[in-house]
């Protein structure tokens, strides 16, 4: 490993990522919402939940089987004499008579009378009667009120990300709606002349324009409601028109493009009149970055390569978001490069790779437009600001994408 010291005047990784989480922070008190339960697998709970009854709700069979009294199958074989069948969704029977038995069904209720359940495969019909091979103790196969959880139990802790097993537990005691974190709500605001909806007939010099779906895709994994998704020529007054409607409806603002050092950077020429900080970060790819606050909304902005603007979510944006939306942190690992890399001094490189049994390998170049070799990269390699020169077998560090 060669290491050279750093010649680039910008802004480390760390400190301009510790700037976006100063500007997102707050969002972390956004509030609560209540949304029905088909639709809070993936929320987060804003309250403790308790349960209002207790499960089970009532006396009921664990099995298909007969609901008998123990002393009656204390010696088998033994024939008693049916009285009658419980189904599921019975409102209930009868008490059961002495010496006799009652069929039920798996979640029936129990008769009164009845302190055990003889599974049917211990048992042999036999006319109006059942023959009990196998006998049981009181209690077997009986499902008592409360045993699963009382009336008034934790069920769920504030902050609790809803997964199918919570959701199950949340409606079997009847809920109908969930007190959840608000989502935090984005919008997305891409720039640029060239670029062009898929679908279009591309002209000369044009592209499509991959950065707003790209970017609505990348926040939409990462929990986040996407409100909008808009592109602007390069044109001052269509710029701010969209952006008042996006901070208008939007917690934070992604815009992509116009950051640079060019003559039509229209976010950076638009958003520096309010305030905004434009400047190179230490990193590559993803150099030209923006910080901004439009009517009280934070404004994210990022250079328009695709590459650019994707590794500049994942690297600045994506660990607090997720944070904000009560998943997992971005996983980290420490593995084998089995290429050697070389990076230039005084930026921290991400380089896109793909993993394997043996390590990482390199995806793509180090191209700020190489959109589609990305594609085929499961990680970025860290490569720090210091190091220029890594040889295959070097332990690097990489982030899941």
């Amino acid at each position: 490993m060669s290491t050279r010291p750093a010649t680039v005047s910008a802004r480390s990784v760390e400190d301009h990522r510790e700037r976006v989480e100063e500007l997102l922070r707050p969002l972390a008190g956004r509030g609560a919402e209540e949304v029905p339960m088909g639709e809070a697998l993936g929320r987060v709970l804003a309250t403790e939940m308790y349960a209002p009854v207790d499960l089970p709700v009532f006396r009921n069979s664990g099995m298909d089987g007969y609901a008998v009294r123990a002393e009656s199958v204390a010696v088998t074989p033994v024939r008693l004499p049916l009285a009658g069948v419980v189904a599921a969704g019975d409102a209930g029977r009868a008490p059961l008579p002495a010496g006799a038995a009652m069929k039920v069904m798996t979640g029936a209720p129990i008769p009164p009378g009845a302190d055990c359940v003889v599974p049917v495969e211990d048992t042999r019909a036999d006319g109006d009667a059942v023959i009990i091979e196998r006998g049981r103790t009181a209690g077997d196969f009986v499902r008592e009120p409360g045993t699963d959880v009382r009336a008034g139990e934790l069920l769920a802790r504030a902050g609790t990300r809803l997964a199918p097993r919570h959701i199950a537990a949340l409606a079997a005691v009847g809920l109908p709606v969930l007190p959840v974190l608000r989502r935090v709500r984005a919008a997305v605001l891409t720039t640029g002349d060239e670029l062009l909806p898929a679908g279009s007939e591309l002209g000369p010099g044009q592209i499509y324009n991959s950065n707003g779906i790209a970017l609505a895709a990348a926040l939409r994994d990462n929990g986040v409601e996407v409100v909008s998704v808009e592109h602007s020529r390069d044109d001052q007054e269509q710029f701010r028109r969209l952006l008042t409607a996006a901070v208008a409806a939007a917690d934070v603002v992604f815009t992509s493009g116009g950051v640079s050092k060019g003559d039509f950077e229209v976010v950076k020429d638009v958003l520096a009149t309010l305030g905004g900080e434009f400047g190179s970060v230490a990193v590559q790819p993803g150099g030209p970055q923006g910080i901004s606050v439009a009517d009280g909304v934070p404004v994210l902005s990022f250079p328009g390569n695709p590459v650019s603007t994707m590794v500049s979510f994942e690297v600045f944006a994506r660990p607090l978001l997720r944070e904000l939306s009560g998943l997992p942190p971005v996983p980290t690992h420490d593995v084998a490069l089995l290429d050697s890399v070389r990076s230039p001094a005084g930026r921290r490189q991400f380089l896109r790779g793909r993993t394997t049994a043996d390590g990482v390998a390199l995806a793509s170049g180090p191209g700020s437009h190489l959109i589609a070799a990305m594609a085929h990269a499961d990680v970025l390699i860290d490569i720090p600001a210091e190091v220029t020169d890594l040889a295959a077998g070097s332990v690097v560090k990489v982030w899941e994408l």
